[in-house]
């Protein structure tokens, strides 16, 4: 699968129709979601991270491509690889230890350690170095996280946004912008949006209404998951 069948998924959407992207952690839950019909798969980072032991944001780079590598491998469906802030790696390493792993886009993020905001312009130009190296290779999806890390600032999340699209991202991803400021981002940002979702159809549907083209779920099933199996384990014991 390549990045131009992921990239048309994201494009003449109807609206209310968002492209749900399942986050898988490992490869068999990503069988499960691919099973299941869906067209294309997004890992989190947080999720894989939980399933090689490892607190969010700790992942040694090769243990993160290696998953990625390993889900990619378990389905016939386009893969999307959230790779944080890109692990201080150059653009060209990077974008080659994308392709090398067979992932058709990833995440990127512009906040240092879940702490703070990166300049945005600097981000900017960064991106630019990732998508001359990548081509149309990779769908860039460039998450800003001013409503994580920075003002909860609607407009400081467009102005981001803009310089991003600009510098060649394929999509914007306003983690955590509250479900109200949706129309305003909507509005302000040309292109796809991603929002992350519960992990149940009335808030992908809420999301898809307010104006999200993507909706992703964070760490939420690999979350889900550990729920239903610790469920198990407790009604297990004697």
């Amino acid at each position: 699968m390549t990045a131009a069948t992921f990239r048309a998924l994201h494009h003449g959407r109807a609206a209310g129709d968002p492209l749900v992207l399942p986050g898988p952690w490992d490869a068999a839950s990503a069988r499960v979601f691919a099973d299941a019909g869906f067209p294309a798969l997004a890992t989190p980072s947080a999720g894989v991270a939980a399933s090689l032991g490892y607190e969010d944001g700790a992942t040694p780079p090769d243990e993160m491509f290696a998953a990625v590598a390993r889900i990619v491998r378990a389905v016939p469906v386009p893969v999307s690889a959230d790779i944080e802030g890109g692990y201080g790696l150059a653009p060209r390493e990077l974008v080659g230890r994308l392709l090398e792993a067979g992932a058709v886009g990833c995440n990127l993020e512009d906040s240092e350690n879940h702490a703070t905001l990166k300049d945005p312009q600097r981000h900017a130009d960064w991106l630019a170095e990732v998508r001359a190296e990548a081509g149309n290779a990779l769908f860039i999806n460039a998450r800003v996280d001013t409503f994580l890390v920075g003002t909860g600032d609607p407009a400081d999340a467009v102005a981001r946004a803009r310089l991003y699209v600009a510098a060649g991202a394929d999509c914007v991803y306003p983690l955590l912008a509250p479900l109200e400021v949706l129309p305003v981002l909507r509005e302000g940002i040309e292109g796809p949006i991603n929002m992350a979702a519960d992990t149940d159809k009335e808030s992908v549907a809420e999301l898809g209404r307010l104006g999200a083209t993507r909706i992703t779920f964070g760490p939420g099933m690999q979350r889900y998951a550990t729920r239903a199996i610790g469920e198990l384990a407790a009604g297990l014991r004697l």
